[in-house]
């Protein structure tokens, strides 16, 4: 699927026809299953934008109105075309690693419970993300859990933000992080609140993009973790759930 403007330069230069009605870019464009539209009238939203960047671009437009309604090639637009198509690759590669982040993410909060179940906790995801993934109970005890997620890297590495407001509003001693690390092998960095405090004010967890988020940088190397730099051993905290009491 693309744009409404990308899929109207498409059909205007595979058209035999001088210039084209609106409807019948919008209709050829939906037979070729080049856009999706769930309103009721997608010929007017084609009128609408093809119209919007005529005024707005004027002669640098992809388009030249040649009557009411009928549209053709502004046959200067290949300039436009290719700078079109760039932006509208980009925003669809941003997308897909959305749906793939949020993915891998729902993933780990599964897995994190599925660990938490087997080790006697009473554990459920959150219906709504306000900061904490998952809440579990254990022994009367109530244990609020942030899961990170994510896959390692071409740098061998596991890279995580976590959003400074969030740590700040969900500051308490009940509070833990877990990290799942997604390699050869499945992993588990599960850090009490204090110690995500403790590695950001010895600088292992940096103040990143604009001080709004914290950066993680996890590795592994021989059986050992490391967090932010290769002299600050982790390892103690690898897949250590008992830390969670």
């Amino acid at each position: 699927m693309v744009s409404f403007k990308l899929a109207a330069i498409k059909i205007l230069k595979d058209a035999k026809e001088d210039s084209l009605h609106y409807e019948e870019i919008t209709k050829r464009a939906l037979d070729q299953n080049l856009i999706e539209t769930s309103g009721a009238t997608p010929e007017a939203t084609m009128n609408a934008q093809l119209a919007v960047d005529i005024k707005n671009k004027k002669d640098n437009s992809a388009f030249k109105r040649v009557k009411p309604g009928y549209f053709t090639l502004n046959p200067n637009y290949h300039e436009e075309e290719k700078k079109e198509e760039k932006e509208e690759q980009i925003k669809q590669e941003e997308e897909k690693e959305t749906i793939s982040t949020q993915y891998t993410g729902k993933a780990g909060e599964h897995l994190v419970v599925s660990e938490l179940l087997f080790r006697g906790y009473n554990a459920s995801i959150m219906g709504v993300d306000e900061g904490i993934d998952i809440v579990a109970v254990k022994n009367e005890r109530l244990y609020n859990i942030q899961v990170k997620t994510a896959n390692e890297n071409k740098f061998n590495s596991y890279v995580f933000d976590i959003r400074i407001s969030s740590l700040e509003k969900n500051n308490s001693n009940n509070t833990f992080y877990v990290f799942v690390l997604k390699g050869k092998e499945m992993h588990f960095l599960v850090l009490p609140l204090f110690e995500i405090e403790k590695n950001i004010n010895q600088k292992n967890i940096l103040v990143i993009n604009k001080e709004t988020r914290y950066r993680v940088n996890i590795k592994i190397r021989d059986g050992k973790l490391y967090l932010g730099n290769k002299e600050n051993d982790m390892s103690y905290f690898m897949n250590n759930w008992n830390l969670i009491k």
